[in-house]
């Protein structure tokens, strides 16, 4: 067992193993280190752009931060079953840029949806009750208190809560594999067989009804959204450049 462990890991493409070392090391040190948690989650997840806590940079590192060991469990196993077959097809630089460019293009995404949400409620308070009240909300939500006002509340949920996760990477991942690999048969849930490419489209079309409907509100469903979207005009522009001509699409 211990063999074949070493071989599967040993196998693995460079950026597909480094990726998922990165994101356990993370994971461990915030599960292990109480003061590399709150240092992590203040100034490396991906706050709204009008936070004081928002950093360019967090574009980047929001995807290597993760909520839960479930959600690292199901984004790190959809990165080595997919990924692998991706970053061979591709080659490494193609796929990390990929990787990255669809996990950055997803945040906006995510955010852009969010500026719906915060102009609304912002339109409903005065400017300098909505200044104040995002500026020490963002150390409210850091103590873990909230305002009482509910309009209130949802802004600063809305402005100073952070986003963490490679999902919306994970998810052009799993786009791409369909894209390239249409016809392959994926176990779904380990039962039942079913072609990539209607895989990705029944994930498309829930996390679409999930945004919509708020279904799950705590999950960034847009991001996945923005993920696939990205993930699919890449892959559609790079056909076009005859990058993937030994290969099938829809």
């Amino acid at each position: 067992m211990l063999r074949n462990t070493q071989s599967f890991f040993s196998s693995l493409p460079p950026v597909v193993k480094n990726l998922f070392i990165i994101n356990v090391l993370v994971f461990l040190l915030m599960a292990f280190l109480p003061a590399a948690e709150r240092a992590f989650d203040r100034n490396l997840a991906l706050y709204y752009f009008t936070s004081p806590g928002f950093k360019t940079f967090q574009l980047f590192t929001y995807m290597f931060l993760h909520g839960s060991f479930m959600h690292l469990f199901f984004n790190m196993f959809a990165l080595l079953m997919f990924g692998r077959t991706i970053e061979y097809t591709m080659g490494s630089g193609r796929f990390l840029f990929f990787y990255i460019s669809c996990g950055i293009f997803a945040a906006l995404v995510q955010l852009g949806v969010f500026s719906i949400y915060i102009n609304h409620l912002e339109s409903l308070l005065p400017a300098d009750v909505v200044n104040q009240a995002i500026n020490q909300g963002f150390d409210l939500l850091q103590r873990h208190y909230n305002y009482s006002d509910p309009d209130l509340a949802k802004l600063n949920a809305f402005v100073n809560t952070p986003m963490v996760g490679a999902s919306g990477a994970i998810y052009a991942v799993l786009l791409a594999f369909g894209f390239l690999y249409p016809n392959v048969r994926i176990y779904l849930y380990f039962i039942a067989p079913v072609k990539a490419k209607y895989v990705v489209i029944g994930y498309f079309v829930l996390e679409l009804i999930y945004g919509i409907t708020g279904t799950a509100g705590s999950v960034a469903h847009f991001a996945h959204l923005g993920g696939m979207i990205s993930g699919f005009l890449l892959l559609w522009y790079w056909k076009r450049k005859g990058v993937f001509n030994n290969h099938w699409f829809f």
